[in-house]
């Protein structure tokens, strides 16, 4: 029950807030979600439940690690929107709000999916959702950083849901039970096709690696992080890539069932040097805050893939 709470308690806010007439107190909403989601994430970890293996929602050992932080970060961010937006009273907060509710109700969605269909379902709609908020200030060159994060994002939803196509096709054509579920894929094991398998972890890893801002498909954020107000970028940086970050775990652990270890951490290792790199040359040559947040997020999205990498995650 909690955990169905985590999703519709922001939805509901977020309802609230497309029909709430008074502008000024609609940003209030913000620290409320937050807050009641992070009550509802204590309760959920003093008194887990344990889902059931082939059930396509619930949460994972790996879940809970990521939950609670991504929960306070929204926590501390929506107490620095209030301030924000009461000082750009010039602009309509209604759909900044709501935008944000659902995006945090889309993380939880997220981390809960067992199911590679919802996985992706919820990472990509997170992409959608995070558009009116890096158009907020309504800038030429937030118009054109929006535009850059939806090609870029957009061919990193095209290529997941290949990688989701060819997963599914691999448990298919290596005479599996087509069990879409992350359990039951693992389970499959060595029976999954090696062409298709490879391909999937490809085009998954590509997919969501541009959701993460791993170099080289790092290209969205500078502009994205830069142009966006800083709230979003926060959330952008601890939340969405973060949860990209947990798809790329969930995809590498099916893929090392099937054994493919040495591949998937051949390919996390070098993606996540690289970015690392990459974002230390840049952040040398950048003095915008906000971009130095993009880089800095760039490396910290390097880090933890040498980790999964190096740990066996």
């Amino acid at each position: 029950m909690i955990e169905i709470a985590l999703i519709v308690v922001p939805l509901l806010l977020a309802a609230a807030a497309v029909v709430w007439p008074v502008e000024r107190t609609r940003p209030w909403l913000l620290p409320i979600g937050g807050t009641v989601h992070v009550l509802l994430v204590a309760a959920l970890l003093a008194h887990p439940s344990a889902a059931p293996v082939d059930a396509w929602l619930g949460f994972d050992a790996v879940a809970r690690a990521v939950l609670p932080m991504v929960s306070i970060l929204f926590l501390i961010c929506s107490g620095y929107a209030v301030s924000y937006l009461r000082i750009r009273a010039d602009q309509s907060n209604r759909v900044f709000v709501a935008m944000l509710l659902s995006l945090h109700a889309l993380f939880s969605f997220a981390l809960q999916a067992r199911h590679l269909g919802l996985l992706w379902i919820g990472v990509e709609a997170a992409t959608l959702l995070t558009v009116p908020l890096l158009h907020f200030n309504n800038t030429a060159r937030a118009i054109e950083a929006t535009w850059k994060y939806l090609i870029v994002g957009g061919t990193g939803v095209a290529l997941s849901l290949l990688g989701s196509f060819c997963l599914g096709y691999a448990s298919l054509h290596g005479g599996g039970s087509g069990d879409l579920t992350f359990a039951g894929l693992a389970s499959q094991g060595p029976a999954l096709s090696r062409p298709w398998l490879v391909a999937a972890w490809v085009l998954l890893l590509a997919g969501y690696g541009t959701k993460m801002g791993l170099a080289p498909m790092h290209t969205w954020k500078p502009d994205a992080y830069g142009e966006a107000p800083g709230v979003v970028g926060a959330i952008l940086a601890g939340g969405a890539t973060t949860i990209a970050f947990v798809a790329v775990l969930r995809v590498k652990q099916v893929v090392d069932a099937a054994g493919g270890g040495a591949m998937t951490e051949r390919t996390l290792l070098a993606f996540g040097l690289f970015s690392m790199v990459v974002a230390a040359l840049y952040l040398l040559a950048t003095q915008d805050f906000k971009r130095m947040l993009a880089y800095s997020s760039v490396e910290h999205m390097g880090i933890l893939a040498v980790g999964a990498a190096l740990g066996g995650a």
